[in-house]
C-alpha cells in the first residue's frame, strides 16, 4: 500500500485534531457556568452534576456500538454527524435554558461524544503512513488536551461579555463550524475504501474480543482511575497534608496538567521511534508514579512540589501515543474504529469511579491516599502495558509461518 502524499495526510491530521479539540471543549462548557445556571434556574449542584453523570454514562453505553457505527457507515460520516448533534445539542440548551431539557441534551451530548475516538483514530489509522502515526496520535491528543484547557477561561469570558445564553450557542456553533470542512472532505472516504480490507467489515465482537483487546479494556480503566482522583482533590490533598497554600496547590496542579499535554507531543516522537509500546509506556508510567509517591510522601515546599507535579504529569502525558498504538497493534486490518470504541469504554468506566474514589478518601480523612491510590493504579497500569505488549509480541510471532 503506498503512502498518501505527506500534504493529504497533514490536512486529514489537522481535521481531525480540530474535532478532537471541539470533543474536549465539550467536556467543559457548562461547569464553569455552574453558579449561573444555579442562580437562574432555582436548582442546586447536585442536580447540575445529574447532567453531567448522565452524559458520562451514555457515552460509556455508547461508546462500543459506536464503533461499529464507525467501520459501518464511515468514520467521517459519523464524525460529522457527532460534531453537529453536540453543536445542536448546545445551541438548543442556550435556547432553551430549561432543567429537564438540560438533562435530555446531556443524554445526546453522550451519544456524540462516543464518536470521537472511534471515528478520529480510524480515520488517522488509515490515512498515515505507519512510520508518522505515532507523531499524528501526539498531535491528536494535545489538540484534545488544548480545548478542555481553554474552555472554562473561554465559557467565563464569553459569558461576562454576552450572557451565559449566547457563550452556550457559540460554543454549539463551534462544532457545527467544524463539521463543515469534514463534511465536504468526501475524499476521505474514498481513500479509507482503497485502504481497509473489506472483510474487515464483517468480523463479529467475539473474535474483536482477543485477551489482548481486554487486556486494553481494562488498561484503559486503569489509566484513567489514576488520574481520576489526582486531578480533581490533589490540591486540596496538598493543603491537607503538606499546609501548602491553595493558590501554590493549585499552580501545583496546573502544571502537572499542562505538562502532561506536552509530554503528549514528546511521546509522539517516542512512539515512532520504538515497537515496544508497552514498555515505553511502562517506563513512563512507572516513573511518573515514583514522582508521586514523592509528592504524597515528602513535604518539597512549593518550587519541588511544581517541579515534581510537572515531572509526573509530563511522564503521563508522554505514554499517551504509546498507548494508542497498542490498541493499534490489537485491531485487525479495518477494525480500528471498533477496537477503540470497545476499549475507550474504560475510560468512562474510569472517569465514573475515579471522582468517587477521590471523594471518599477525602470525607474519611485519609488525604495522602489521594496520591497513593494514583500510585497503586500507575503501577497497575504500567504492568497491563508490558502485558499487552508481551501478548501483541507473541501473537506477531505465531503468525509468521
Amino acid at each position: 500500500m503506498d503512502p498518501l502524499p505527506q500534504r493529504t495526510e497533514l490536512k486529514s491530521l489537522a481535521l481531525i485534531c480540530a474535532a478532537h479539540f471541539v470533543s474536549h471543549f465539550y467536556y467543559l462548557v457548562l461547569v464553569p457556568l455552574f453558579p449561573m445556571l444555579k442562580a437562574k434556574l432555582g436548582i442546586g449542584f447536585v442536580e447540575l452534576g445529574l447532567a453531567l453523570t448522565l452524559f458520562n454514562i451514555v457515552s460509556g453505553v455508547v461508546q462500543t456500538p459506536m464503533g461499529y457505527a464507525v467501520d459501518r457507515f464511515g468514520a467521517r460520516r459519523v464524525l460529522v454527524a457527532g460534531l453537529l448533534l453536540g453543536g445542536l445539542a448546545y445551541v438548543s440548551i442556550g435556547l432553551f435554558p430549561v432543567y429537564a431539557w438540560i438533562l435530555v441534551a446531556s443524554v445526546l451530548l453522550g451519544v456524540a461524544n462516543a464518536v470521537y475516538h472511534p471515528a478520529d483514530y480510524a480515520i488517522l489509522g488509515t490515512v498515515i503512513d505507519p512510520g508518522r502515526l505515532g507523531k499524528a496520535f501526539s498531535y491528536h491528543t494535545f489538540a484534545g488536551f488544548a480545548g478542555g484547557a481553554i474552555a472554562p477561561i473561554v465559557m467565563l469570558l464569553a459569558a461576562q461579555a454576552v450572557g451565559y445564553q449566547a457563550a452556550i450557542i457559540g460554543a454549539g456553533v463551534l462544532g457545527i463550524v467544524v463539521a463543515v470542512p469534514l463534511a465536504l472532505a468526501g475524499w476521505l472516504d474514498r481513500t479509507a475504501a482503497e485502504r481497509s480490507p473489506a472483510a474487515a467489515k464483517h468480523i463479529p465482537l467475539k473474535q474483536l474480543l482477543t485477551p489482548t483487546v481486554i487486556g486494553l479494556f481494562w488498561f484503559f480503566a486503569l489509566l484513567s482511575l489514576s488520574s481520576g482522583a489526582l486531578t480533581n482533590y490533589s490540591a486540596v490533598a496538598l493543603v491537607s497534608v503538606h499546609g501548602v497554600s491553595l493558590s501554590a496547590a493549585n499552580v501545583a496542579l496546573s502544571a502537572f496538567l499542562f505538562a502532561t499535554a506536552f509530554g503528549v507531543l514528546a511521546g509522539g516522537v517516542i512512539a515512532d521511534r520504538t515497537r515496544r509500546h508497552g514498555d515505553a509506556a511502562a517506563l513512563g508510567f512507572g516513573a511518573a508514579a515514583v514522582l508521586i509517591l514523592l509528592v504524597g510522601t515528602v513535604s518539597l515546599g512549593p518550587p519541588l512540589l511544581v517541579a515534581a507535579m510537572a515531572g509526573a504529569g509530563f511522564l503521563s502525558g508522554m505514554i499517551s501515543p504509546s498507548r494508542d498504538m497498542l490498541v493499534r497493534a490489537a485491531s485487525p486490518p479495518g477494525a480500528f474504529g471498533r477496537v477503540f470504541g470497545i476499549v475507550t469504554t474504560g475510560f468512562n468506566i474510569g472517569g465514573t469511579i475515579g471522582p468517587l474514589l477521590g471523594g471518599w478518601i477525602m470525607d474519611h480523612n485519609l488525604p495522602r491516599w489521594v496520591f497513593f491510590s494514583s500510585v497503586l493504579f500507575m503501577v497497575m497500569t504500567s504492568v497491563m502495558a508490558l502485558a499487552s505488549d508481551w501478548r501483541s509480541r507473541r501473537q506477531a510471532a505465531l503468525a509468521v509461518p
